[in-house]
């Protein structure tokens, strides 16, 4: 039997609606959470597609999650966006505000977006992805519970705190997305790893002792990396301060555990959008043609590189077979 479970687009997305229904969520919440799935399944990072959905499940089901929040968002100024997500979704906030967001922003040229009470934000790319396909520049920063340390035998203070850029390369391109941790990888390489019991590479977590483990398990009792040592630390604060600072969220030291326990992460989301120039500058085909000229001297795109695009007419996704098993057994199907 194959270890993974291949699915068209339509299959994908029923069977992921009806687990989110049975788990506690509202159709609005469940459309969502699918979209930002499906986006981050066949454009992101696989981990953070099906596999990541299955803690969203258990989390609506176990009450991290407010199955049925009713986002809130006021306009302290003319193009700043303060939103609470009700204990729901980071995505539901983002999503009841997008046109309008996008149209602030292309009225004054940059926007921001802020959002505290949510749980976490999933797949970062996914929502400066969205603002790239309107042909806008996002930025995008958010945090979680503590897992990170900023040095090596030090206390977890941060979260994987990861960032990300988007930038549209015009028409008949997929825009650059790079969404990265500031972690030396992200939680959910670990737990893959712990699950499949592979070996992790030394420098990306340690022990509860605070000591370099390979050993994923362990590492998922102790504590990542940041990448690059301070210099990642400090990153990892810049993120810090942009996502919980700005939004009024719980810092990551505060927030509670997105896979145990009853309590909402609550943690805070932040995007800057902004117009990529005039209309008539070209800065976005100047943009395409400096990703086009890298990608020939051998550097890798992201967002772009090894994607296939445009996508085929027969789109069909590969999930793990026990990730597929866990999201039926949570649709009931």
């Amino acid at each position: 039997m194959s270890d993974e479970v291949v699915l068209n687009l339509a299959e994908a997305e029923a069977l992921a609606i009806r687990a989110c229904l049975a788990a506690g969520a509202t159709e609005a919440t469940a459309r969502s959470l699918v979209d930002a799935t499906l986006s981050a399944a066949l454009y992101g990072p696989a981990t953070l597609g099906f596999p990541h959905m299955v803690d969203y499940l258990n989390s609506f089901r176990e009450g991290r999650i407010n199955g049925g929040a009713e986002p809130s968002c006021t306009r302290p100024y003319p193009a700043f966006f303060v939103a609470d997500a009700d204990r729901g979704i980071a995505q539901l906030g983002f999503d009841r505000v997008f046109d309008e967001l996008v149209a602030v922003t292309r009225n004054f040229g940059v926007a921001v977006f802020t959002q505290k009470n949510s749980y976490t934000a999933g797949e970062l790319g996914y929502y400066v992805r969205r603002l790239a396909g309107e042909g806008i520049v996002g930025i995008a920063a958010t945090n979680a519970n503590a897992m990170v340390v900023a040095k090596a035998g030090g206390p977890a203070v941060y979260s994987t705190n990861p960032m990300a850029l988007g930038f549209p390369l015009g028409e008949g391109s997929l825009p650059l997305i790079i969404d990265q941790a500031s972690s030396a990888t992200a939680y959910v390489n670990i737990v893959a790893a712990a699950a499949e019991g592979r070996a992790i590479p030394a420098g990306w977590a340690v022990d509860e002792a605070g000591n370099d483990t390979q050993d994923a398990a362990r590492a998922l009792g102790g504590a990542l990396l940041p990448f690059g040592g301070r210099k990642g630390a400090n990153v990892a604060l810049m993120v810090e301060m942009l996502s919980a600072g700005l939004s009024g969220g719980p810092w990551s030291l505060d927030t509670p555990s997105f896979r145990e326990g009853s309590d909402s992460p609550a943690v805070g989301l932040t995007v800057v959008a902004m117009m990529p120039g005039c209309t008539d500058d070209g800065l976005v085909e100047r943009a395409r043609r400096q990703a086009d000229r890298l990608q020939q001297h051998g550097v890798f795109m992201p967002g772009v590189s090894g994607i296939e695009y445009p996508r085929p007419a027969t789109e069909s996704l590969k999930v793990p077979r026990a990730v597929f098993e866990a999201v039926v057994k949570i649709a009931g199907t």
